[in-house]
């Protein structure tokens, strides 16, 4: 197929995270057959998996938050005990050893201990040796496990995006992972499974139907505990009666507005409220279930409101969790949800406001195929309006970074400058501020003050970079002849290497798609 410059910059701009730097070739192998190269990576078995040593399924993960929750506690209850109570401190002679230098001190302290300064331990001015050696010991926090397992899944998954090869999947990943957001700011079980979540719920299903990954989301603990449904009783279940409290609608409304139906969707409050009681007794296990195993998904019928519900007028018969599962499997097929999901992966991959042509052909997919999202997400690559819409739209904040990475040749070692950058930006990871996900538009990420700080990112890493990079080969391996007049002679005219790695990264051939 002959060579298409401007066809390589859209495959790999518009449908993946741009082109790596290095010896990769993107830009010459996207060049040569730029849908190709864009489905290449949808042939590939389980590609959208990510098993990395070291992640761990959401019920381990629940086991060792509450372990962490209870380490914390008794470390808190050790701090409140009197003086009196607390083990006397050990002398200078009882130290087994240890060199008074500071030196082996330092080597042995916890990491989150702070290091010794000077060369002795002389006490501060105004305070004895005495003061110093009857100060009791401060009981050691334990580390925080909840954190750590935050940053090893946010690596794994940056580094999948910036080492792939086009990331047309994990563009898919971080589009659907979006849709049906969770905030990993909700509280520590949901920072804990923020990672899990996207790994156990969305990546089996980016490529499969679309009702499955709706029924593997609304039963998966994360969004469950997101959305408080295991607060919500039946008003007539047992459990109801007991406690006095009642039916919640957080996820039946999110499942209707945001997941499937959207607004507008054909839907009334009373279909709101028919759904929240269908779900009732969705929840999880606790620490101390007697249902399963904790963090597992567990269907408690004495939650469950009883009786037959109507939806969306179709009359669904109190079978259980059964009931729920067939609920959901309609609304996944209904063509308001096919409408809905057409409109938003157009919008997200082509245009703020994507061709109406375009729209009603992905629709018509998604309703003949059943909800199968490889033949949506094929349709969208073989159609002409994805290959002829200008790249206008701008990256959104996680966008821009992994391009960034993958351009500098960059793959990540720790997660620090990633989840920084992200929190600069407005977009931190996992945690968007409500149940509607970030959004998807340029009017979100082009303002002037998001444009300004992604200005200090660019000098930050030309700064530590920028002397052993050539931008004009970094723009060749980029856009090449896709690339305009105007980047490529603003880039030469520079008066620095850093300061046209700037102008580079912020140029429209990186920050656009």
């Amino acid at each position: 197929m002959a060579r298409d410059p401007q066809a390589a910059l859209i495959a790999l701009n518009r449908f993946g995270f741009g082109a790596r730097g290095g010896a990769s070739g993107d830009l010459v192998n996207a060049a040569s057959d730029p849908r190709g190269f864009v489905k290449a990576e949808l042939g590939r078995p389980n590609g959208a998996l990510l098993e990395v040593p070291g992640l761990q399924g959401t019920p381990a993960l629940a086991d060792a938050v509450f372990a962490y929750q209870d380490e914390v506690k008794r470390a808190r209850d050790a701090a409140a005990k009197p003086a009196s109570e607390t083990p006397p401190v050990e002398q200078p002679g009882q130290t087994r050893g240890l060199s008074m230098n500071g030196g082996d001190a330092a080597m042995s302290a916890p990491p989150s201990s702070p290091p010794t300064t000077g060369t002795g331990m002389a006490p501060a001015a105004g305070e004895s040796a005495a003061g110093m050696q009857a100060k009791p010991a401060q009981p050691q926090q334990p580390p925080n496990v909840v954190q750590k397992t935050f940053r090893i899944e946010a690596l794994a998954r940056l580094q999948r995006a910036v080492l792939a090869d086009c990331g047309f999947t994990e563009r898919l990943v971080a589009f659907w992972s979006n849709h049906f957001c969770i905030s990993a700011g909700k509280g520590e079980l949901a920072r804990m499974w923020a990672g899990a979540f996207e790994r156990e719920a969305i990546r089996p299903h980016v490529l499969g139907r679309f009702a499955d990954m709706l029924k593997a989301v609304e039963q998966h603990p994360a969004m469950l505990f997101f959305l408080d449904n295991q607060e919500s009783l039946g008003p007539d279940s047992r459990a109801g009666q007991n406690r006095k409290r009642g039916l919640n609608e957080n996820l039946a409304r999110e499942i209707m507005e945001l997941h499937t139906l959207g607004v507008g969707g054909g839907y009334t409050q009373e279909d709101v409220t028919s759904l929240a009681r269908i779900i009732t007794g969705w929840s999880f296990a606790g620490r101390n279930s007697r249902n399963g195993a904790p963090g597992s998904f567990v269907f408690n019928a004495n939650a469950h409101q009883p009786g037959a519900q109507t939806l969306l007028g179709k009359t669904y018969q109190d079978d259980g969790l059964a009931q729920g599962e067939a609920a959901l499997a309609d609304i996944a097929r209904h063509p308001s949800t096919a409408k809905f999901i057409a409109t938003k992966l157009a919008r997200h991959f082509v245009a703020d406001d994507p061709p109406p042509a375009l729209v009603a052909r992905l629709d018509a997919v998604f309703r003949t195929s059943n909800g199968d999202l490889r033949a949506l997400t094929l349709a969208l690559v073989d159609s002409d309006e994805a290959w002829s819409a200008p790249l206008t739209k701008i990256r959104s904040p996680y966008e821009f970074l992994v391009a960034g990475g993958r351009l500098l040749a960059r793959v990540p070692e720790d997660p620090g400058f990633y989840l920084n950058s992200l929190n600069t930006l407005g977009q931190p990871l996992w945690a968007p501020a409500g149940p509607n996900g970030f959004a998807d538009t340029n009017a979100m990420w082009a303002a002037p003050e998001g444009m300004k700080l992604r200005l200090d990112i660019s000098a930050q890493l030309a700064s530590r970079l920028g002397n052993n990079l050539d931008p004009r080969d970094l723009l060749d391996l980029v856009a090449g002849d896709a690339t305009s007049t105007e980047t490529r002679r603003t880039i030469e005219r520079a008066e620095s290497r850093q300061q046209a790695l700037v102008l580079l990264l912020m140029s429209p051939e990186v920050q656009r798609r």
